[in-house]
């Protein structure tokens, strides 16, 4: 169910953005260090149901996936989709910054073995913000204990 949060419900009627504009619906701003910032955005992605690929504190980088979901079709190959989410965690002076991104994944696959493979940039500023309301309330929690 978590899951839903970040799939690309929102992209049917997706409006062109800007290269600022996407920047700034995916990236926040904390007052608190990376030594609390990280590992709240680590579990976030784990309390969505999202799996960790990588989680590289020293670089800043996360990358994770959701569980793919897919049906085989009658006649042999499979569709599968799931989302990929990375998120860029950097100190910049007093501040820590926290880029997300999400991309829908769809993968068609043919009994050949062949794959036609569909990458769609999640763009929904609710998404983010929910995702990022996750987040300060786990850097809250971290920053409480």
């Amino acid at each position: 169910m978590a899951l839903c949060l970040f799939s690309g419900i929102a992209n049917a009627e997706q409006v062109e953005l800007m290269p600022l504009q996407i920047q700034n619906i995916q990236t926040r701003e904390y007052e608190k260090g990376v030594d609390i910032v990280f590992p709240s955005v680590v579990s976030v992605f784990q309390d969505l149901g999202y799996i960790i690929k990588t989680a590289d504190k020293y670089s800043g980088f996360i990358n994770a996936e959701s569980p793919s979901q897919g049906k085989n079709r009658f006649w042999g190959g499979a569709n599968t989709t799931h989302t990929a989410a990375t998120a860029f965690i950097e100190k910049i002076g007093k501040i820590t910054r926290v880029r997300l991104n999400f991309v829908d994944i769809f993968v068609k696959s043919s009994d050949s073995g062949s794959e036609k493979r569909n990458d769609t940039p999640i763009l929904d500023a609710t998404i983010y913000r929910n995702a990022f309301e996750r987040i300060e309330n786990a850097i809250f929690i971290r920053s409480a204990n």
